[in-house]
Parts: C-alpha cells; structure tokens; sequence
C-alpha cells in the first residue's frame, strides 16, 4: 500500500465499520420485528444470514485495518501504543462474537424456526454488550489513528 492510500485506510476503516455496526446492531435488527407481516421465525432467519454477512464484512476491515497499521510510516512504531491496544480488543470481541456467541446464538434460533422452544439464554446480551463495546472503541481508534497521522 502506498503511504496516502494507507492512511486514508486507517482513518476511513474504523468509521466504516462504525456505520456498519450502528446500522445492522441498532438500528435494522430491532425495527426488522416491528415490520408487518414478519414472524419470529422469518426475522430470525433473516437475522442470521444479515449477521453472518456483517460479521464477514467485520472480519475483512479488521483484516485490512490490521494491515494498514502494520505498514504505516506514519513515523511513529506502528505496533505499539493505544491504537494498537484498541485494535487488539476490538479483534478479541469480533473472535468472541464470531467463534463463540453466534454460533451457539444460530442454534438457538435454528430450533425457535423449527417451532421448538429452547430454554432462555442471554447471550443476545453478551452479544449487544459485545456490539456496544465496538460502537465505543471503533470512533476511538479513528481518532487516535487520524492524531497519530498529523505532523
């Protein structure tokens, strides 16, 4: 990557998926159940498939964010510091929420669209805990990436 496209990377990345979070987790997944017409099986099922992308989608900015930092020459070491710390948890709750949370979450749901009724569990909890997490360190780490940019 070159030097400019690098740094809009670090300082557009972390918005991006800001706005993907917000859009998805706060904003499309509670209204998705007020829709006429939608069930509980139908939204389910929609849930999955809509998660299963953004969390794809997540996977890749972290990927190329992890990049971005790795090889500026922002002249400051790149693999030290706060921005680094903050790209570091947000990885550890996306790996949660992707390897651990959702899976189990997908078949909980998988049983409610067969018309069965799983015992309560709240790990839609760990997992908007986990989303709220992001919305707060993702703002943070641009900031700190775009100060970290400035001469």
């Amino acid at each position: 990557m070159t030097a400019r496209l690098t740094a809009v990377v670090l300082i557009a990345v972390p918005f991006v998926w800001l706005g993907m979070v917000l859009a998805i987790s706060l904003l499309e997944t509670p209204l998705k159940f007020r829709a006429p017409g939608i069930t509980v099986p139908l939204g389910l099922g929609i849930g999955r498939l809509v998660f299963r992308a953004l969390n794809a989608a997540e996977l890749a900015l972290a990927a190329t964010l992890t990049l971005a930092v790795l090889t500026s020459t922002a002249g400051r070491s790149t693999i030290e510091g706060v921005p680094t710390a903050v790209l570091i948890a947000l990885w550890a709750l996306l790996v949660v929420q992707v390897a651990v949370v959702r899976p189990r979450l997908n078949r909980r749901a998988q049983q409610l669209i067969q018309g069965n009724d799983p015992p309560r569990s709240h790990l839609h909890l760990a997992y908007i805990a986990a989303e709220c997490a992001k919305v707060l360190l993702l703002p943070m780490l641009g900031i700190l990436l775009a100060l970290r940019l400035m001469p």
